[in-house]
C-alpha cells in the first residue's frame, strides 16, 4: 500500500510547485525551466504508482523503487521548504533593511550570492537526475499507466442476506442471547417508539454473522410483525435503503421517492417492525433522520439492529458504542473454528501435533472469525503436514496476500483507510507501547508534519480535519507498529522518538549527528509523568546536535530540566512545532523569532517564563500558543492577538481593576481556545465589557466563571445576570462548565440550553443568592452534575428536570452544602450510575419517580427520611455510603434494610442512634 501514502505526499508536492509563491521566487533565481521539469518527472512516476502497487508484494526490485522515490518526495518536499522559507524571510526582512540595504547594492550581486547559488544549482542537479533515474527505472521495471482497478466500493456485499445456518456458527451464545433479550424489550425508555440495537466491531468479526442469527431466532420472529433485511454498505443511498424495506414488509414497488415514504409510514403504522441496516459505514446524521422519518407511526418496541465498524453516527445518536463493542472469540472458540474449516473436526484432539501451530495462528488473528475461516480452508489441503503448519504459524505471509478475495489478519481495517489516514498511522508508531495519546497534541504534530492539507471548505481548518481523521483512527484501528532501529541507515531516518530517562546522555544521540535528514526529534514517556519526577538532557545536545539536524519540523522537549535555549534554534527554519513545556526557562532567545515557519509554540507550565522575545509579531505562520500555567502577563499577551491566525491556550485571566475592562481585551483574541478561567468577575461593573469579549465565537472547551466568595451588599445580582448573560460561551465546542459564587437570584436562560450539544460536566458552586437552579436537564450529553453551597435554593423540580425525556445521560450527580433545600421532585434518571447527597440537614421530602441504574449511592448530614424515600426507588444499588444521618434509628434501619438485598459494599459512620444492623441470623443470611 506503499503507493497510496506516495500518491498522497506527492499531491503535497504538486500543490507547492503550482504555488504562487514558488513560481515568483522560481523566476527570480532563473530556476522554472527545472521547476517544470520536475513537475513533468513527478507526473510520469504519478501515472505509474497503481501499477507498482501491485508489483511491490512480489517484486523487491519494485519495492526498492518505491523506496527510493519515498525518499526523494522527502528531499524534494525540503527543498522546495527552504526556498518557500527564503522567499518569506526575504518579504519579511523587505521593509526593515534601511540604509544597510542601500549599502549591500554597491557590492556586486555575484560576490555576495554566489555560495548561496552554487548550493541551490547543486541541489537542483542531484534532484533532476535522481527523477531522471527514475523515470528510465520504471520503464526498465515494467511499470505502465494503469487504472486503479481495485473497487472503492465493495459492490458484493449488496448481495449479502439474512439467511444462515446456525449450525455453522461457533461461539456468540452469550451475546446473542443479551441482544435477543434486548430485541424483546417493549417498555425501554427512548425518544421514540424505535429503538436502535448497534453491533460496532472491526471488519471481520463477526458482525453480519451475529445479525443474522438474532434475525433468525425464534422468539425474535414471533415477537415482530414486520421484518426487513437491507445492505447498506459504503454509499448510504436513502432512495434504495428505503425501497428495499418497503419491498420486504409489503412485497410492492413503489417508484417515487416522497411516495414511498408515505407507503412506508403507513405500513408500520401501530405495528411492531425489525430492521437489519447491515455494514453502515455513513456518518450523516441528515441521511439518517431522512430514512427512519416514516417510522414515527410504528408501535412501541420497534427495533433497528445497526452493523458498522465505526461509531460516529452512533454518538450523533446519543448512544455508547463503546459498550457493544464485538471483540473476536475466546480462545477456545477459535481454535474450534479453525479445526472445523481445516480439519473437518470441532477440535485437536485427535491431532495433537498441530494444536500449538493453530494456537500461535489464532493469537495473530485476534480471535477474528474471518481470518480464521480464511486460513482454515488456506490449511485444509495440508491436514497432516505439520512443517507446513509450522511455516504459518511462525510467519506472516498471509499478511501480504488475499485467499478467495477476503483480506486476511488483523490488516482488515488498515486496508480500508484512506492515503491520509495510512500515513497518520504510520507517524504514531514513533510513540512507545502503552503511550497515552492526547488527541489535541498529536493533532499538533501532524500539522507540523504537513500531514494535513489545509481545506478549502468555508470555516474549517486544519484542526477540524485532524480531529475527524483521528476519530476514525480511534474507531477503527487497534494495531501495535513494531520498530528496529538500524545504525547503517541514519542517513534516510525521517522521524525518531526517544523515552524519557532521568538522565538523558549526549552519548546515546551522538550517531545521530549522520541523520541530515531528520524532521521529528521528540521526547516520549509511558504513561502520565508524575509532577514532582524532574528529568535532565545534556547540554551538549542542545548546543552541538540540534545544530546538525537543520530539517527538523518538529522538537519536542519538554518535561527537562532546561534552564536556557541555545540562540542556535533560530537556525532551523524548517521547524513548524517546537514544545519546551515544563521546562525551567526564563525567557526565550531573540533568535525564535528567524523561525517563519512555526505553527505550533507550546510552552504550558513553564513556571519561571516571564517574558516572550520582542520581534514576536514577525512569527506570522504562528497557529497556536499554549501558555498556560506561565507567569506571563496578560498586557503582554494582548500585543501578540494581533496575529490574526494564532489560536492561544491560556489557564485564567485575573481582573484586577475597579471597572473590570480586562475583560474586554478578550475580543483581541478571537482564537482563544481549550480551557480558560476568569476570575474576578464581581469587578466587571459594565455588562457591555463582557459582551465585547466576544465568548460566543471562541473555541472554549472549558469554561471556568468566577466571582468573589465575599457577598457584600455592594454586588448587584441583576448586574452580574447581565454580565453572566453576555459570557455565553461558543454551544459547538463546551465540554465542561464550571461556575462559582455568582451573585445573582437566577441563572440566564443559556445555561443549560439544549444547544449545547458536547456539554458533560457542569459545576454550579457558592451562588448562595440564586433561589433556583437552572434547567439542565435536557442537555444530551450531560454526563455529570456538581451543585454545592446554593442555599437559597428550597425547592429542586420541574425548573431543574424541565419536560420531556430528562437527564438522557446523566451519571453522575452531587448536591452539596444545600442548606435550605427543602423538597426534591422529579422524573426518572434512566442513566444515573452515581447519587451523592452531602450536608443538606433541610430536605425532608422525595419523591422522585425511578433510578433503574443506580449503582452507588452515599448520603451523609441528611434527615433519615431522604435515606428511606431514596432506597425504596432503586433495589440494584451495590455500595450504600451513609454518615451522620439524623434520626436512624433501629425502626427506621429496620425499613431501608429490607431494601439492601443487592448492597454488596455497605458503611456506616455517626449513626448513633442504631443499635445493631441485623435483628437475627436469618435476616442477616437474606
Amino acid at each position: 500500500m506503499a503507493e497510496l501514502v506516495l500518491s498522497a505526499f506527492l499531491g503535497v508536492l504538486f500543490e507547492k510547485l503550482a504555488s504562487a509563491a514558488l513560481k515568483s521566487f522560481a523566476r527570480n533565481k532563473g530556476i522554472d525551466a527545472e521547476i517544470k521539469k520536475w513537475q513533468r518527472s513527478l507526473s510520469q512516476i504519478q501515472g505509474v504508482l497503481a501499477d507498482a502497487s501491485y508489483k511491490e508484494i512480489t517484486s523487491p526490485p519494485v519495492k526498492r523503487w518505491l523506496n527510493d522515490l519515498q525518499h526523494l518526495a522527502y528531499d524534494i518536499d525540503d527543498v522546495l521548504d527552504g526556498w518557500l522559507t527564503e522567499a518569506m524571510q526575504s518579504e519579511s526582512t523587505h521593509d526593515s533593511e534601511g540604509i544597510a540595504n542601500k549599502v549591500r547594492k554597491l557590492i556586486p550581486a555575484c560576490c555576495t550570492n554566489f555560495s548561496q547559488s552554487t548550493s541551490m544549482h547543486d541541489k537542483l542537479d542531484s534532484i533532476t537526475a535522481k527523477l531522471k533515474d527514475l523515470v528510465e527505472e520504471k520503464a526498465a521495471l515494467g511499470l505502465s499507466v494503469t487504472e486503479d482497478t481495485r473497487p472503492r466500493n465493495n459492490n458484493n456485499r449488496r448481495f449479502q442476506s439474512s439467511v444462515v445456518d446456525p449450525s455453522s456458527i461457533v461461539g456468540r451464545q452469550a451475546q446473542k442471547e443479551a441482544l435477543v433479550q434486548q430485541l424483546l424489550l417493549v417498555d425501554e425508555p427512548c425518544d421514540q417508539k424505535f429503538s436502535i440495537v448497534p453491533i460496532v466491531g472491526m471488519g471481520g468479526v463477526g458482525k453480519t454473522t451475529l445479525a443474522r442469527l438474532l434475525y433468525d431466532e425464534k422468539q425474535v420472529k414471533d415477537h415482530f410483525k414486520l421484518k426487513a433485511w437491507v445492505c447498506v454498505s459504503d454509499e448510504f443511498d436513502s432512495f434504495r435503503i428505503s425501497k428495499e424495506i418497503f419491498q420486504s414488509m409489503a412485497s410492492q414497488e413503489v417508484s417515487d421517492f416522497n411516495r414511498l415514504q408515505e407507503a412506508l409510514r403507513d405500513q408500520v403504522r401501530d405495528k411492531r417492525f425489525l430492521l437489519v441496516l447491515d455494514d453502515i459505514w455513513s456518518e450523516s446524521y441528515a441521511d439518517w433522520e431522512t430514512l427512519v422519518r416514516p417510522f414515527y407511526t410504528c408501535a412501541p418496541g420497534s427495533k433497528i439492529i445497526l452493523t458498522t465498524r465505526k461509531d460516529q453516527l452512533l454518538k450523533q445518536l446519543v448512544y455508547k458504542p463503546q459498550n457493544k463493542q464485538l471483540h473476536g472469540l475466546s480462545n477456545d472458540d477459535a481454535l474450534s473454528l479453525v479445526a472445523r474449516h481445516a480439519l473437518g473436526v470441532n477440535n485437536f484432539d485427535s491431532h495433537l501435533s498441530l494444536k500449538p501451530f493453530a494456537e500461535g495462528i489464532v493469537k495473530k488473528c485476534g480471535g477474528l472469525p474471518l481470518a480464521l475461516i480464511a486460513l482454515g480452508r488456506l490449511l485444509r489441503t495440508k491436514k497432516d503436514e505439520v512443517d507446513h503448519w509450522n511455516e504459518v504459524s511462525n510467519n506472516e505471509i498471509w499478511r501480504l496476500k488475499e485467499e478467495g478475495g477476503v483480506l486476511p489478519a488483523l490488516r482488515l481495517s488498515y486496508h480500508d483507510l484512506s492515503a491520509t489516514s495510512k500515513r497518520l498511522f504510520a507517524y504514531c508508531s514513533l510513540f512507545p507501547k502503552d503511550f497515552l495519546f492526547d488527541k489535541e497534541e498529536l493533532v499538533l504534530l501532524w500539522m507540523a508534519e504537513g500531514f494535513l492539507q489545509r481545506p478549502t471548505a468555508s470555516g474549517s481548518t486544519e484542526e477540524r480535519l485532524g480531529h475527524e481523521f483521528f476519530d476514525e483512527l480511534l474507531s477503527r484501528l487497534d494495531n501495535e507498529s513494531e520498530k528496529n532501529i538500524r545504525k547503517e541507515m541514519l542517513e534516510k531516518y525521517r522521524h525518531m522518538s526517544f523515552v524519557r530517562e532521568e538522565f538523558v546522555a549526549y552519548k546515546k544521540f551522538e550517531a545521530f549527528e549522520r541523520a541530515k535528514s531528520l524532521r521529528t526529534f521528540m521526547a516520549t514517556s509511558v504513561g502520565e509523568i508524575e509532577s514532582w519526577r524532574r528529568f535532565y538532557l545534556s547540554n551538549k545536545i542542545l548546543t552541538d546536535l540540534l545544530p546538525e539536524l537543520p530539517l527538523l519540523r518538529v522538537l519536542h522537549l519538554g518535561d527537562f530540566y532546561i534552564s536556557e535555549v541555545p540562540e542556535s534554534i533560530g537556525t532551523m527554519r524548517h521547524l513548524r512545532y517546537l514544545n519546551l513545556s515544563r521546562n525551567a526557562i526564563t525567557h526565550l532567545p531573540e533568535s525564535v523569532c528567524n523561525l517563519y515557519n512555526l505553527q505550533i509554540l507550546i510552552l504550558f507550565g513553564c513556571d519561571n517564563l516571564t517574558k516572550l522575545p520582542n520581534n514576536f509579531l514577525k512569527l506570522k505562520n504562528m497557529r497556536y500558543l499554549d501558555v498556560r500555567d506561565t507567569p506571563l502577563l496578560f498586557p503582554m499577551l494582548l500585543r501578540i492577538g494581533e496575529l490574526k491566525s494564532l489560536q492561544i491556550t491560556l489557564s485564567k485571566i485575573h481582573i484586577e481593576s475597579e471597572g473590570g475592562i480586562e475583560i474586554a481585551k478578550l475580543k483581541d483574541f478571537k482564537n482563544l481556545c481549550g480551557k480558560f478561567s476568569v476570575v474576578g468577575l464581581e469587578k466587571v461593573h459594565n455588562a457591555t465589557y463582557a459582551h465585547e469579549a466576544n465568548f460566543s465565537q471562541k473555541w472554549l472547551s472549558e469554561l471556568e466563571l468566577v466571582w468573589s466568595d465575599e457577598l457584600s451588599d455592594s454586588r448587584n445580582e441583576m448586574l452580574e445576570k447581565e454580565v453572566l448573560n453576555e459570557l455565553r460561551p461558543c454551544d459547538d465546542k463546551l465540554i465542561k462548565l464550571k461556575i462559582r459564587s455568582y451573585g445573582g437570584l437566577e441563572f440566564p436562560s443559556w445555561v443549560g440550553d439544549p444547544l449545547f450539544l458536547h456539554l458533560k460536566h457542569v459545576s454550579i458552586s457558592g451562588c448562595k443568592r440564586c433561589t433556583s437552579l437552572p434547567p439542565l436537564a435536557q442537555l444530551p450529553s450531560l454526563k455529570e452534575l456538581f451543585i454545592k453551597g446554593l442555599y437559597e435554593v428550597e425547592f429542586v423540580g420541574f425548573e431543574l428536570s424541565g419536560a420531556g425525556h430528562a437527564f438522557p445521560s446523566l451519571e453522575i450527580l452531587c448536591f452539596d452544602d444545600m442548606r435550605g433545600w427543602k423538597k426534591w421532585s422529579g422524573v426518572v434518571f434512566p442513566r444515573l450510575q452515581k447519587l451523592q447527597i452531602y450536608d443538606c440537614p433541610s430536605l425532608v421530602e422525595v419523591t422522585l419517580e425511578a433510578l433503574p441504574k443506580l449503582n452507588v449511592l452515599e448520603i451523609k448530614g441528611c434527615e433519615s427520611g431522604v435515606l428511606m424515600s431514596l432506597v425504596q426507588i432503586t433495589s440494584k444499588f451495590t455500595k450504600l455510603e451513609i454518615r451522620d444521618i439524623s434520626g436512624l434509628n433501629d425502626v427506621v434501619w429496620r425499613g431501608v434494610i429490607g431494601y439492601l438485598e443487592a448492597v454488596e459494599e455497605l458503611l456506616i459512620s455517626n449513626c448513633n442512634e442504631i443499635r445493631y444492623l441485623v435483628e437475627s441470623d436469618a435476616v442477616a443470611t437474606r
